[in-house]
């Protein structure tokens, strides 16, 4: 490994390289944050859970943060290209994994702490040190960006760097902030002087997501009106809040998959609703089992009416996960359609004026893994059939 290392140290030296850590909102914060280089002249890559993307090129990854050696193959493709900056989200198995080898970063941000991964970590304790490890990974004058509205937030306080805060208590501070179907409205104050943005995309996570990217973004010299200037110009990464108009309805497709992610995204939209939120979503099959029933109470709870369906059964039984999901389940607002695809067709002949489908657990991805087959599947596919 040290070998390895040597060959590509010079290389991974000379990048300013960007980690995002934290259980949801990695991609849209990392992805949003590579859009913002580009836009103020920066040549920048991506690496995550969306691929492997830059102004050249866009390559499929098999992991969110790609084993080491790919890592490094990644990285050298970009300096090799003239990039010199590259933002990454960094994953807590990578983390204990060894996965970023003698990677270290400029800049790190945590987006929050939630349940995910206990199948892998086993507890939430050691799910939360494996994402500490990233502060071992840190250049000599590296920045940490954190959000500190997280229960967890003090946990990235690491002495002896500098760490910036965001929040309702943080230095970049929320003062209010209002969403909309398909935009947000932020009002936030840094330095004493309050600054006002409207940002192309829905929710209060979203909201989060945009303060990390521009506290990064800042804190890298760029003025912040200068972001602001821009922010016009972003969009969200695949599957992240994709939304569609069906008639007088709408239908979104989002990768939340963790309890936490689904409450955010229902919570969010209905605070928006005109009409009814119906909920189509799934487990993960050979993952954290624990999630499941939590899932299934949330949905039900904060939806008007839910549609269970598959996610990625993999090899364990379809039905032992729906027996796990609907241990949470107190209400009777839910039907079992367990073929994805009519599910998402029952969810919008469901749809009458003003409701709103959120279509949930798979987002970007083009698959299903059922058994050890990955057939092709893609809910954006499904959607756009029924678009007029």
């Amino acid at each position: 490994m040290d070998a390895l290392y040597l060959d590509y140290k010079n290389i991974i030296n000379s990048l300013t390289i960007i980690g995002i850590t934290g259980t949801n909102g990695k991609t849209t914060s990392a992805y949003l944050t590579y859009q913002m280089l580009n836009l103020e002249g920066f040549n920048a890559s991506y690496i995550g859970t969306i691929g492997y993307i830059n102004k050249y090129e866009t390559i499929t990854l098999d992991n969110t943060t790609p084993d080491v050696l790919v890592l490094y193959k990644l990285l050298y493709d970009s300096y090799k290209k003239g990039i010199k900056h590259v933002v990454m989200e960094v994953s807590s198995q990578a983390l204990s994994m060894n996965r970023l080898y003698k990677i270290d970063f400029d800049y790190i941000a945590f987006t929050n702490l939630s349940i995910d991964h206990l199948d892998y970590h086993k507890t939430m304790d050691e799910y939360l040190n494996s994402k500490l490890l990233i502060l071992d990974h840190l250049k000599e004058n590296a920045k940490i960006i954190i959000n500190n509205d997280d229960e967890k937030s003090y946990k990235f306080k690491k002495d002896g760097f500098e760490y910036i805060t965001f929040g309702y208590t943080g230095d970049y501070k929320i003062i209010d902030y209002k969403c909309f179907i398909d935009k947000s409205t932020l009002v936030f104050m840094r330095n004493s002087i309050t600054y006002n943005i409207t940002i192309p995309f829905t929710s209060s996570f979203n909201v989060y997501n945009y303060l990390t990217m521009l506290t990064i973004i800042n804190n890298m010299g760029i003025d912040i009106n200068d972001i602001l200037n821009k922010t016009s110009m972003l969009h969200s990464p695949s599957g992240r809040c994709e939304t569609y108009k069906i008639n007088n309805a709408y239908a979104i497709i989002d990768y939340a998959h963790t309890p936490d992610a689904m409450e955010k995204i229902i919570t969010s939209y209905n605070k928006i609703k005109k009409g009814k939120i119906i909920t189509i979503f799934g487990c993960g099959g050979n993952r954290d089992s624990s999630k499941r029933s939590i899932m299934g109470n949330i949905a039900t709870s904060l939806s008007d009416y839910v549609i269970i369906t598959n996610d990625n059964p993999r090899c364990e039984d379809e039905y032992l996960i729906l027996e796990d999901i609907l241990k949470g389940i107190n209400k009777s607002n839910y039907e079992i359609e367990l073929d994805r695809k009519k599910a998402i067709r029952k969810g919008i002949n469901m749809l009458k004026n003003n409701d709103i489908l959120l279509i949930l657990g798979k987002g970007h991805e083009e698959y299903q893994i059922i058994n050890d087959e990955k057939i092709y599947f893609s809910d954006k596919e499904e959607v756009k059939k029924y678009i007029i």
